[in-house]
């Protein structure tokens, strides 16, 4: 079970992801610094739909399952660079810290 202070910190990380720029799921969870890429995407899976969720996306670049469509023409509308069906991470990965 997660617990409330998780998913408040895992959607509070996701909301500071800037526009034009994404977060790797195994990025939030080293940046919230507990749990794993499967907690994040658990939490975003269930509770992520008020957040930027598609500025999440997985450590090769490709959005979530099941929402690749929606989420690629997000990053596109945001500047996000890609690669075919792919965001390019090197150019695009969001690296910040919570305070």
């Amino acid at each position: 079970m997660v617990d409330d202070d998780y998913v408040e910190a895992v959607l509070s990380a996701v909301e500071q992801i800037p526009s034009g720029q994404v977060a790797s799921y195994g990025d939030l969870a080293e940046l919230v610094g507990r749990g794993g890429p499967r907690l994040v995407g658990r939490v975003m899976s269930t509770q992520g739909a008020g957040v930027p969720w598609w500025r999440v996306v997985r450590a090769d670049g490709r959005p979530a399952r099941g929402l690749e469509a929606t989420a690629l023409q997000r990053l596109r509308d945001e500047g996000v660079e890609l690669r075919g069906d792919r965001v390019d991470m090197r150019r695009s990965r969001w690296s910040a810290s919570l305070s």
